[in-house]
């Protein structure tokens, strides 16, 4: 089996109703986050997502966005790159990139299925939920591997 080249991974904002609608009868699952500094941690939520449905697609968080919500020193990786290599996952089908803090706008436009977080997210806080339950589809919650978190690595590195 070929793997498909990453570039045509890569979902527009522009084109998620149209994918919904060509891919109308496959389950749609959809995460997102800002996936600065890959870890196993996001690798095992991933492929879990994956699991949930037939075609998993990651919102990534523009380098603007990633700013806004941690820091004028973040991203340490550029969206360009992190798209990349988010989409040379074998469990990620597609990657699109969003401008606003959160996925909400792209939720609307993509209408998933299933909706995953990881598990310390509260289900009603997170964001899209309601759309998605309106819809019919339902929100998974996966636990994170105990130890691995951005954070708990860049604790490391700066030590």
């Amino acid at each position: 089996m070929r793997m498909r080249a990453c570039a045509d991974k890569m979902l527009s904002r522009g084109g998620l109703r149209r994918f919904r609608t060509k891919h109308a009868k496959e389950r749609i699952v959809f995460t997102n986050g800002c996936f600065d500094i890959l870890h196993r941690g996001h690798i095992e939520i991933l492929a879990k997502a994956k699991s949930f449905g037939d075609i998993l697609i990651v919102g990534l968080n523009s380098d603007a966005s990633v700013a806004r919500l941690k820091g004028a020193s973040r991203p340490f990786v550029g969206q360009e790159d992190r798209s990349y290599i988010l989409a040379a996952l074998e469990a990620v089908d597609y990657v699109v990139i969003f401008e606003e803090d959160t996925p909400l706008e792209a939720i609307r436009e993509l209408e998933p299925d299933v909706l995953v977080k990881g598990a310390e997210y509260e289900h009603g806080k997170i964001v899209g939920s309601d759309i998605v339950e309106a819809r019919g589809g339902r929100v998974e919650r996966v636990p994170m591997r105990p130890g691995y978190s951005t954070t708990s690595l860049l604790e490391k590195i700066r030590r």
